[in-house]
């Protein structure tokens, strides 16, 4: 019995022991295991910040981080509810990179400043150039930016064999139409909007009868121009465009009236552009009156050739000062903010005339000095700028 019991007894011990092992073996495997993924989790780490301690690690972020910087910094395009446009010298665009740069930065919409008037695209009866106007198109194309066209029918610009057109009735409104229609086919689908027909009223509201398209056509030339464009485009969206409706009413009331007679007509035409090359001292009354008056027309309202002289006495002596400069930005701020209260779905967009002060038409047409857009000589922003874009604020 004695011995039964003492054999029993060590085999509970064996079992026991062999428990026992059996257990620390599990528990050595499973700080074995856990050992294992501390190192591999602690060598993982190392090698993320290794990763991102490298040289080329560092030159893709800051890449990003400069990328990130360019797309928010607030530039003419990207920061305001409308299109906001130059007219652009082609040459200029060829061949001056920093003012290709500029415009490619700054702008959403173009309009070619003299490429595609009538006397550079239809220099010959049977003749028509249309390099310049397609170059500035592809451009505008690989750019994102749209294409206003720079007009049809004006009595200025005209090339020598439209003065000394020799024919009867017939042939001037086969002359006429072949013109409009030839070009705005042409440029179908590429051209968004067009300026029909430009300045063909005199300061007191009535039309100018000794335009040689009034003299020859007729007054109702003006309707048939968009009837025509029309025609060549059916989804062209074509404007009336003239200067001074700023500077007194009876200019901009005789515009209006007619307009509205050409709507009850059923003509085709969908905006008035308000072309406002205009000065620094104008009161603000006589903008925000005829932003409003010709936005009551319900058509669509292009500003589209805005610049704003800061010498439009003429002084030839006259400096640039910061106080110029100041008043320069608030009359700026409060065309924008004007225009910005009108529907927007009439809001077509603002178009300044060129791009720097070193560019535009204003000293050089009037011999004088003058500072009238918002970058200076040197492709800087100037405080019209930020006029601008604190209009829509």
């Amino acid at each position: 019995m004695l011995y039964k019991y003492v054999r029993q007894t060590n085999e509970i011990d064996y079992i026991k022991g062999d428990i026992l092992v059996f257990l620390l073996i599990i528990m050595v495997i499973k700080t074995y295991q856990v050992l294992l993924a501390v190192l591999v989790m602690g060598a993982a780490g190392c090698s993320k910040t290794e990763e991102i301690a490298t040289p080329t690690e560092t030159v893709s972020l800051e890449t990003v981080a400069a990328s990130k910087s360019s797309k928010s910094k607030a530039t003419l395009q990207n920061s305001l509810p409308f299109k906001f446009g130059a007219s652009v010298n082609i040459g200029f665009l060829q061949k001056n990179e920093k003012y290709r740069a500029l415009v490619t930065q700054e702008f959403s919409s173009i309009t070619a400043e003299s490429a595609m008037k009538i006397k550079e695209l239809h220099p010959a009866e049977n003749t028509y150039d249309f390099a310049d106007a397609d170059y500035l198109i592809n451009y505008a194309k690989q750019h994102n930016k749209r294409v206003h066209g720079h007009t049809l029918i004006w009595d200025s610009s005209l090339p020598s064999w439209i003065k000394n057109y020799k024919g009867d009735s017939k042939a001037w409104e086969k002359m006429f139409k072949t013109h409009i229609q030839t070009i705005v086919k042409h440029f179908k689908g590429r051209v968004e909007s067009w300026d029909v027909v430009n300045e063909a009223f005199k300061d007191d509201g009535t039309l100018d009868k000794k335009t040689l398209w009034y003299k020859k056509l007729g007054p109702d030339y003006i309707a048939r121009a968009f009837q025509y464009a029309h025609e060549a485009d059916p989804k062209a969206i074509l404007f009336y465009n003239d200067y001074g409706h700023e500077y007194g009413n009876f200019k901009r009331r005789g515009i209006v009236a007619y307009v509205n007679k050409l709507k009850a007509r059923g003509i085709p035409i969908h905006g008035v552009g308000m072309q406002m090359h205009t000065r620094y001292n104008l009161s603000d009354e006589k903008f925000a009156r005829a932003i409003k008056e010709v936005a009551a027309t319900g058509l669509k309202v292009h500003i589209s050739e805005l610049d704003i002289s800061l010498n439009p006495e003429s002084n030839k002596s006259k400096k640039l000062t910061s106080d110029l400069l100041k008043k320069q930005a608030a009359k700026y701020k409060f065309i924008v903010k004007t225009y910005n209260s009108i529907p927007k779905s009439q809001q077509f967009g603002i178009t300044a005339w060129n791009v720097t002060d070193g560019d535009s038409w204003v000293p050089r047409s009037y011999k004088r000095p003058d500072w009238p857009l918002l970058f200076d000589s040197n492709y800087e922003r100037k405080p019209a700028y930020q006029g601008v874009l604190d209009g829509v604020k």
